[in-house]
């Protein structure tokens, strides 16, 4: 079992360490159940650096 986790943007799933190159891919993450969430840990991230972009711009 692997300890890295990482999502596959090109084939939009989660591999193990041995997958495709990492350009194609987000992580690595701790665990499998982090790495099926990775597009919405960055939407989430995406939203909150917008929120602090807003801010500093006012």
């Amino acid at each position: 079992m692997s300890d890295q986790w990482w999502f596959c943007l090109k084939h939009m799933r989660v591999e193990p360490e041995k997958g495709c190159p990492n350009k194609d891919r987000m992580g690595p993450y701790a665990s499998e159940v982090e790495a099926s969430r990775a597009l919405e840990t960055a939407s989430e991230r995406n939203e909150v650096w917008q929120t602090q972009d807003e801010e500093w711009d006012d």
